[in-house]
């Protein structure tokens, strides 16, 4: 734990990216006793102005699929929350966040992930998280083919307003996805303690 707390620290701390438009902020929770990991992309504007992550729409959107509530969504001790770029990146030139920095995950991710022992799934979320934890490919269908991926991990797609119109265009994702994604997210955080065998779930062992 001592550890754990430590390298949380150092990254809250971190100022590589310092020219970062609203400056550096970066957004994590992480416990050694989580046993469900949450990785998504980067922090927007109103995370970054409060410092919660997943406080915004998307947010509201990632809590719906996981048919959880707010106060159990962000119970630290048992979920754990990392996204691929740890602050807010700024805006493209045409509209939309920018994507995270690059050298983020590759610098923090290696460092905190052994410190996860207790995690047992763990959730990429949007095609940034996928393509650092699973390398390059097309996010539909690593989602359509979820299953591939379990018992340790389940590819999402990233909870925007864009996902709208994706999800109607692909029904299979609620008919399917979401109640083995709730299944799964309702083993995980099952009481119990998670067997070593369980805990490179967090690891990337691709990697």
């Amino acid at each position: 734990m001592e550890a754990l707390a430590a390298a949380v620290a150092a990254a809250r701390a971190c100022t590589l990216c310092a020219d970062l438009p609203l400056g550096p902020r970066p957004v994590l929770r992480l416990s050694a006793t989580a046993r469900l990991l949450i990785v998504g992309q980067a922090p927007g504007t109103k995370v970054h102005a409060t410092g919660i992550p997943w406080n915004d729409p998307s947010g509201d959107r990632l809590r719906l699929w996981l048919g959880m509530a707010r106060d159990e969504f962000y119970d630290e001790s048992r979920i754990a929350i990392l996204p691929t770029g740890l602050c807010y990146p700024g805006r493209l030139p045409k509209g939309g966040d920018a994507p995270p920095r690059p050298v983020c995950a590759p610098l923090w991710h290696p460092r905190l992930m052994p410190l996860l022992p207790s995690v047992r799934l763990t959730l990429l979320v949007g095609s940034y998280a996928q393509a650092f934890a699973l390398g390059q490919g097309a996010m539909t269908g690593r989602v359509q083919r979820f299953r591939d991926y379990l018992p340790q991990r389940i590819p999402l797609p990233h909870p925007s307003w864009r996902t709208v119109g994706w999800e109607a265009r692909n029904p299979w994702f609620a008919a399917e996805v979401l109640p083995a994604l709730r299944a799964a997210v309702a083993a995980a955080l099952a009481c119990g303690t998670a067997s070593p065998a369980r805990a490179p779930a967090a690891r990337y062992p691709h990697r």
